[in-house]
């Protein structure tokens, strides 16, 4: 593994108003200096985005406390070649981490375009200018880190699911995306000797989340007094993982790239790897949902006699959605020393006195 300091690089994170890039960033912000921040995010509507615009309020007063480094914001597409372009051009990343994506498997059935713009068009138009950064002899881009997700192991049997596992039969749009663009980076790595690194999440929830996850969502239509639907009857199991966890999984996958190497027949070994973030502890659904109940009714957003029973609704499995997620993260604590922890109550107690902060209730 080739080792990076990121003290003074300059680092591209794309989807930088997204609830894992937001998170990303302050970290960075806090704990290396100096560094060079740059973000892109086309702020899109899938999620509210007042929402974004605050995550962008939190990194720009991060950023005014460390003066040595500098935190700069793109609005704009990862779809665009052209912006891309001038983005590498103008900034020269040494590492970049792509977060830009259109989520959710659910939105794919009914959005399949937005998929295609974002998640194929958007991460080839990366992986260009990553190939291009070595152009003239330079030294370009150390580490290529995306994100890909738990969906590409579809209705797998076998778990916990490892990187090893065949994952050739996507059960929605969104995790054939997320499977092609680790296919797109192996090809990539193995062309143009690119280190690029995979990470497959699983289930992030925490403050400032996602309000299209079901913890959000759920918490949203209890507090109008709305039913909440339980898919599949309650017979779901999650690996739910918080989103502290998975920053620190980033920030360490990071500073350690895949090494460039040469095979038998003189050419590049590719410099590929894909790991699982993951909790390896699924929760069932069911479960969940009483420790946010409890969680929010401590944390004030919720009376103490609040009726859950009426309000809830045990329903069939939707289409594209898988029973279980369940990581295998061995590979990740051997190379990385790092497992995710946090408990799902430690996490729900934190989102939940944040939405009570955040929605002044």
């Amino acid at each position: 593994m080739h080792k990076i300091d990121l003290t003074g690089k300059t680092i591209l994170v794309t989807g930088a108003a997204g609830f894992i890039g937001n998170n990303l960033v302050l970290e960075l912000l806090c704990t290396v200096e100096p560094v060079h921040v740059v973000g892109i995010d086309i702020m899109s509507d899938y999620n509210p985005v007042e929402m974004k615009e605050w995550r962008l309020e939190q990194i720009k007063a991060e950023a005014e406390k460390h003066p040595s480094s500098t935190w700069t914001f793109i609005k704009g597409d990862i779809a665009d070649s052209h912006l891309i372009q001038d983005i590498f051009r103008t900034y020269s990343p040494a590492v970049v981490v792509n977060l830009a994506a259109q989520a959710g498997v659910r939105y794919s059935i009914t959005n399949p375009d937005t998929y295609i713009q974002s998640n194929l068009i958007g991460f080839y138009n990366i992986l260009e200018a990553c190939r291009h950064s070595y152009d003239g002899g330079a030294a370009g881009v150390e580490h290529l880190v995306y994100a890909s997700s738990s969906s590409v192991y579809g209705s797998n049997k076998k778990v916990p699911y490892s990187t090893d596992d065949k994952v050739d039969h996507p059960v929605s749009l969104y995790a054939a995306t997320k499977k092609s663009n680790e296919l797109m980076a192996h090809a990539y790595s193995k062309l143009y000797n690119i280190p690029s690194t995979g990470l497959r999440f699983f289930t992030v929830y925490g403050p400032a989340g996602r309000t299209d996850m079901a913890y959000f969502g759920f918490t949203n239509k209890l507090i109008k007094g709305e039913k909440i639907q339980i898919f599949n009857y309650g017979n779901c199991k999650r690996d739910f993982t918080y989103v502290d966890d998975i920053v620190e999984g980033v920030k360490r996958v990071m500073q350690g790239a895949p090494e460039k190497k040469s095979g038998e027949d003189g050419l590049p070994v590719p410099p590929y790897a894909v790991y699982n973030i993951g909790n390896s502890n699924p929760e069932n659904l069911l479960d969940f949902v009483q420790i946010l109940q409890e969680e929010l009714i401590r944390a004030g957003v919720l009376p103490e006699d609040y009726d859950f029973e009426s309000h809830r609704e045990l329903v069939a499995m939707q289409p594209g959605d898988v029973p279980v997620t369940f990581a295998d993260t061995s590979a990740l604590e051997r190379d990385y020393g790092f497992r995710p922890d946090t408990s799902l109550r430690t996490g729900l107690r934190k989102f939940a006195e944040w939405y009570k902060q955040f929605y002044n209730i």
